[in-house]
């Protein structure tokens, strides 16, 4: 499997699980006594804080007339999308590292696999190899 699958496939993965999380978000906000307006801005703030980290499953999204003139609103939204912005970015560092972790440890593999190669040839240098045509 390539890098760049590795990693569409555990940004996808990641991905799915901040958005779900977002939805639910709200839900438990609204359970836990914050005002309707705070935690309808909290999930569109995390939309757009996603999608601004970096999350190819979010889109902005933002009611502008809501925000300038509901203050509630204007809070949650911002709070939410520096929470999941900071969240969705330290998310895709967290992949980028894996994915270059996966890569150095492949190259470590190649590099003892042909340093072993290397041994073998030194090894067989001036030794009579002829006899062993006849084994085939």
């Amino acid at each position: 499997m390539t890098v760049s699958r590795q990693l569409l496939i555990a940004s996808t993965f990641c991905s799915l699980v901040f958005t779900t999380a977002c939805v639910s978000q709200k839900e438990n906000m609204v359970k836990q006594n914050y005002p309707l307006a705070y935690a309808d801005g909290f999930d569109d703030g995390c939309h757009s804080g996603n999608n601004a980290g970096g999350s190819w499953f979010d889109q902005f999204k933002k009611d502008v007339i809501r925000f300038e003139q509901d203050a509630q609103y204007a809070r949650g939204w911002s709070d939410g999308y520096r929470q999941c912005e900071t969240k969705q970015e330290a998310l895709q560092r967290q992949i980028r590292m894996s994915v270059e972790q996966q890569r150095l440890n492949e190259e470590k593999k190649h590099n003892k696999r042909e340093e072993q190669r290397h041994l073998e040839r030194e090894m067989m240098k001036g030794i009579d190899t002829s006899g062993l045509e006849n084994l085939k």
